[in-house]
């Protein structure tokens, strides 16, 4: 069984190194990134702020502990001392030389907001999101199924140990809680918070209410929001806007809600097995969560830092995404059915009459073939490996 996975983001990231002083990669717990690192660049140091003594070092001594630790140099979990960031930039600045320093974190606002601070022009920022469909394919590690897939997620060490996936999601929200949780917000009711992360996987997939979810939750709306953006913080969840454009229809202005694991997902939706995940009720927005976080996790291999996009107007006519590309958008529909039915591709329709630019299309479904129909390239789901 492979320990590493060829990743997509190791190629931009040498690049990378390059071109800027400094590297931040984050992503979130588990992901990777200490793998990916010790990989690509066996001769890097790496320290790890997690370590209380060497924080307190940093902390206390930030000339001292740069000069200890001289470059290249991996601090992971960097944003633990806010402080450092300032000194890397003198040192960055005094050197002129490209790949100094790579800063790498789990929590992602709290990494980039030092960096946006002190480090702004000097900094190269890549994200690492767990496994893509190419790199199981690249490792021979793809499930025999699709619903094996969507229950085993993303994350390495289910492939690469060998963990039940079921066990090891348990252990990941549990730790994920206790440090991450406990870092990023005062939550005093930690029950309280595993029940609004369970109640958000409940919501996949959907246009996010968070009146709504915090009624469901009984709490206040500005606790749901602020623990809504824990959840993006710490890569668990993403929100994605409705296209901005108005083609002459009243457009919705809600989000909708996508975990970016459909193997955490499922576990904090009580599904252990393919039986029941068959015949449940979220089975079809656990398959459009994963081709959504297929396409984030192929614009970040790229750098492409463009958003997503979903399409949809006030009579329920849309298109679960809309990317926009060079000369042009590409729209994208996302079907569980194993079979293909050509009445999939009308909310194509309706949305492409609205835009003047090129348009390209694609249909990601659950079946195993792959064709060109009406202008449209159906993909089935094992043939996403082939994304670039």
């Amino acid at each position: 069984m492979p320990e590493y996975f060829a990743r997509s983001a190791e190629t931009r990231l040498l690049t990378a190194l390059r071109t800027a002083p400094v590297v931040a990669l984050t992503g979130p717990r588990q992901s990777g990134k200490t793998t990916l690192l010790r990989h690509a660049l066996p001769q890097w140091r790496m320290v790890s702020l997690e370590d209380l003594d060497l924080r307190e070092f940093a902390r206390e001594d930030p000339r001292g502990f740069l000069a200890r630790n001289a470059p290249p140099l991996v601090i992971d979990e960097a944003q633990h001392v806010p402080a450092l960031f300032s000194y890397i930039q003198t040192a960055v600045d005094a050197s002129g030389e490209m790949g100094r320093y790579i800063l790498s974190g789990s929590q992602q606002f709290s990494l980039l907001a030092r960096i946006t601070q002190s480090l702004a022009g000097r900094a190269a920022l890549l994200d690492l999101l767990p496994l893509r469909l190419r790199e199981l394919a690249d490792a021979g590690r793809v499930p025999e199924s699709l619903d094996a897939l969507l229950l085993q997620g993303g994350y390495p060490a289910v492939y690469a140990r060998g963990v039940e996936a079921h066990s090891y999601y348990a252990d990941y929200v549990r730790s994920y809680v206790e440090r991450d949780v406990r870092t990023l917000t005062a939550v005093q009711d930690l029950g309280n918070f595993q029940r609004f992360l369970r109640l958000c996987a409940a919501r996949t997939g959907q246009l996010l209410n968070l009146s709504a979810l915090a009624n469901d939750c009984g709490i206040a709306q500005p606790t749901a929001a602020a623990w809504m953006n824990v959840l993006e913080a710490s890569f668990v969840a993403r929100r994605v806007a409705p296209y901005h454009r108005n083609f002459g229809k009243r457009l919705v202005k809600t989000p909708r809600l996508y975990f970016l694991d459909t193997g955490l997902c499922a576990w904090l939706l009580g599904i252990s097995n393919e039986r029941d995940l068959a015949n449940h009720f979220a089975r079809g927005a656990l398959f459009e969560t994963w081709a959504v976080t297929e396409a984030l996790k192929w614009r970040a291999a790229r750098g492409d830092a463009r958003p997503l996009y979903f399409w949809r107007d006030n009579i329920g006519n849309e298109v679960d995404l809309v990317l926009e590309q060079e000369g042009g958008h590409t729209l994208v529909e996302i079907k569980a059915g194993q079979t293909f039915q050509t009445a999939w591709l009308k909310a194509m329709d309706t949305v492409e009459r609205h835009i003047a630019e090129p348009v390209r299309r694609a249909l990601i479904y659950g079946g195993d073939t792959s064709f060109e129909r009406a202008g449209t390239t159906v993909l089935g789901w094992r043939d996403l490996r082939r994304a670039g």
